[in-house]
């Protein structure tokens, strides 16, 4: 039985330069946000430089090797910052803009796994800060201690821990993803179970490539956790499974549909 949206549901045509003018206000909305996001953490960001530096570099003093890097250091944490801070207004901007010509079943789901992606979010950044940029850090210290004395720009330091903070908030999208492909009907659980290999060989790889440092605990640390989160979207999509069996079941024509929510 459909839904009233699902029925009232159309997509209606605009002119070209009627999405042009919606796309440039959403831009400068977005910009605007962003912007004065960053003119408010600019102060504040030397502070939290610092705790970044002693949480992560213990003992290790870091250099600046022009006259402009601590400020553009600062400036780029800034929008970092901004954009951080400001992304459920970049995201709200960017879901109406596209919204209208979206089914109301795909709708539905994307706003079901809105809580659980944030969640997944923050837990990557977790991962990050706790197990990953620590361990990192030490065995490259020890490296470098073995036969050099260690001498971090701030520019280069403060891009790496970014980097890998930014890495592991979206690592640990993958369930979302993968369960969001199979309620799609693009993969199922036994088509990610029959790739296991490939998949372990395949996020060897972009470790490698994602890797800020070519470290290969770097690499290892990348790996491993979306290879645990590849396995961990298997049994979940395996329990979804169920549950979305009977409904096709019961009515062929919306399993039909369900891989084509247009």
């Amino acid at each position: 039985m459909q839904n009233d949206e699902d029925v009232r549901w159309d997509q209606k045509e605009m002119p070209f330069t009627e999405h042009l003018r919606e796309l440039r206000n959403r831009l400068l909305i977005s910009l605007a946000t962003v912007g004065g996001i960053a003119v408010l953490l600019f102060l504040p960001s030397q502070y939290v430089i610092r705790w970044m530096v002693h949480t992560y570099f213990q003992g290790v003093q870091l250099h600046a090797f022009g006259p402009a890097d601590v400020i553009i250091t600062e400036f780029k944490f800034s929008i970092v910052g901004g954009i951080v801070v400001g992304l459920p207004v970049l995201l709200y901007q960017t879901w109406m803009f596209v919204v209208p010509a979206i089914h109301p079943r795909t709708r539905r789901m994307v706003y079901g796994y809105l809580a659980p992606s944030i969640l997944l979010a923050f837990t990557g950044l977790a991962f990050a800060h706790f197990i990953v940029i620590p361990r990192v850090v030490h065995a490259l210290l020890l490296i470098t201690n073995a036969v050099a004395t260690p001498t971090f720009g701030v520019g280069p330091t403060l891009n790496f821990v970014l980097i890998l903070l930014g890495i592991f908030a979206i690592i640990f999208q993958m369930p979302i993803v993968l369960v969001g492909l199979a309620r799609l009907g693009i993969v199922s659980g036994a088509t990610l179970r029959r790739y296991r290999r490939h998949a372990f060989f395949g996020f060897f790889v972009l470790g490698g490539v994602a890797a800020p440092d070519g470290n290969p605990l770097t690499m290892a640390l990348i790996a491993l956790p979306m290879y645990a989160l590849y396995e961990i979207s298997i049994w979940i999509i395996a329990l979804l499974e169920r549950s979305w069996r009977p409904q096709s079941s019961l009515n062929p024509s919306a399993a039909s549909r369900a891989g084509d929510p247009s």
